[in-house]
């Protein structure tokens, strides 16, 4: 029987036989795909992906044309009003009994290179006026057109344009790191269930297979082949695997939970590894992870976005020095009558253009300190960034190496394992026909279950190494692709 395959039989022994209701035979590929849904970890990636997507559609709607409807219905007005006489200044309260009604609609675009607003709007007004003689009046702009323009001010549409859509890659990035980062707390739990449910079964294969020597042992000690210490120690053995039964019972009932919680389910569920056979043959190269992590991580473009955010920072605090300087600028047609056809005759034109500023004379040097202060910010970022590139690529080489020495390691110890079967094998059998000892049957056991200990261990940093290099890379290097996201899967 093949080796990983007996590792197999031996730990779902007891599961496999009768597999009932709470149960689940499960690979790790199965584990894997099960977490990336169900788990909590899972959730909270999404919904911060689902929350990076709307902030990046609002931002593509704020460069869009907005329409308004807006305006006054029914707005009633009896009140005294002061008011001041043209021809001698006198005061005098007034009554004022109306009621106004006002319907416009409006389109506003904000312009992305100047920084800018342009308004578009047209509207009517009727006034129904109760007071003294009254009255009815329309007032009407078919057209009138609006322009907001901040001079030598911080322009935030030009750097949203910059900073939105690579923040938006990077939410994208930081989702399927996190869905790699699941990944590797599952091949952990999973192998962890593994490890410790392959213990609780060698724990009871060995306390049968030490009764069985003991056995063997009280009747050659009655025909003095074996000794009363050699006696004593095959008992203190089988004390020893009785209590290492029930420790690695509760050691299987706490990676089960570990597991569970990872997976989405209920804590009593049971899950059955299956530790498979396959291992692919993979020789990370070091350019190419590199390549890979630098074309689709969230490290370059995070170190992007840091350097963005400083260069806004200086460009924000060159802004709010205190200069201010505003253009406005309005034209537009109007007209006002007492019917509704003689508000839109003989349309007046309209026209206003300005400039507002301010211009600090003394601040003291506050805002030359705001500069300065960002610049300084600036030039940190820039070196942090250099360094955080520099201990990049040596975590890269590291990750390669470990990867690479991890797979030669596997094969190892795999045939360690089938080594140390068969020498427990051997052994096991020379003690039936009293040429080996207690110490000699002792010592072969205890490398066996060593050996099969450390594959499981091996094969378990084989797969965190790998899926590792995954995360820093968004790379699928099995089947040769890169990961990505399905937007409309995950927002629908």
């Amino acid at each position: 029987m093949n080796i990983i395959r007996k590792i197999t039989c031996l730990v779902a022994a007891l599961g496999c036989a009768a597999l009932s209701y709470g149960q689940e035979i499960m690979t790790l590929e199965d584990a894997i795909h099960t977490a990336r849904y169900n788990s909590v970890e899972a959730l909270e990636a999404r919904q911060a992906f689902i929350s990076t997507y709307w902030a990046y559609r609002s931002y593509k709607a704020s460069r869009l044309p907005s329409v308004f409807l807006e305006g006054d219905l029914m707005h009633f007005d009896r009140s005294l009003a002061l008011l001041q006489s043209p021809e001698d200044g006198s005061l005098n309260y007034v009554s004022s009994n109306n009621l106004q009604n006002r319907l416009g609609l409006k389109v506003k675009q904000n312009i992305t290179f100047t920084g800018g607003t342009l308004t578009v709007l047209s509207d009517l007004s009727r006034i129904d006026q109760f007071a003294g003689n009254k009255s009815l009046s329309w007032y009407s702009r078919p057209i009138t057109v609006e322009y907001y323009q901040p001079l030598f001010n911080y322009n935030q549409f030009k750097w949203d344009k910059k900073i939105e859509p690579k923040a938006y890659e990077k939410g994208k990035r930081d989702y399927l790191e996190t869905m790699e980062g699941i990944t590797i707390n599952v091949v952990y739990a999973y192998h962890n269930l593994l490890l410790a449910k392959m213990n609780n079964d060698i724990s009871q294969s060995n306390y049968e297979n030490s009764g069985n020597m003991l056995r063997i042992a009280k009747e050659r000690l009655q025909l003095g082949s074996v000794t009363k210490a050699e006696y004593l120690q095959l008992e203190l053995r089988m004390l020893n695997d009785s209590i290492a039964i029930n420790e690695t019972a509760v050691q299987v009932r706490e990676a089960q939970m570990v597991l569970n919680s990872l997976l989405g389910y209920d804590e009593s569920f049971e899950i059955i590894p299956d530790i498979g056979t396959y291992l692919p043959d993979i020789q990370m190269d070091y350019d190419l992870v590199m390549e890979k992590s630098m074309e689709n991580s969230s490290f370059s473009l995070n170190n992007e976005l840091n350097l963005l955010y400083a260069e806004s920072n200086v460009e924000q605090a060159k802004a709010s020095r205190g200069y201010s300087f505003t253009l406005n600028a309005r034209f537009g047609l109007s007209q006002t009558g007492p019917t509704f056809p003689q508000a839109y005759k003989n349309l007046l034109d309209q026209e206003t253009v300005g400039i507002t500023f301010s211009i600090p004379i003394f601040d003291w040097g506050l805002g030359k300190g705001k500069v300065q202060k960002a610049k300084a910010a600036q030039e940190v970022v820039k070196a942090q960034v250099r360094q955080y590139e520099n201990d990049f690529r040596r975590q890269m080489f590291t990750a390669v190496s470990q990867f690479n020495n991890q797979r030669q390691q596997c094969l190892v110890s795999e045939k360690a394992m089938k080594v140390a079967s068969e020498r427990y094998d051997l052994t096991m059998h020379r003690f039936r026909e009293g040429n080996a000892t207690v110490t000699d049957l002792n010592m072969a056991q205890t490398e066996n279950d060593s050996a099969m200990r450390q594959y499981i261990s091996d094969v378990s940093n084989f797969w965190t190494f790998y899926y590792s290099l995954r995360q820093y890379t968004l790379y699928d290097f099995i089947n040769g692709t890169d990961l990505e996201i399905d937007v409309n899967e995950m927002i629908l």
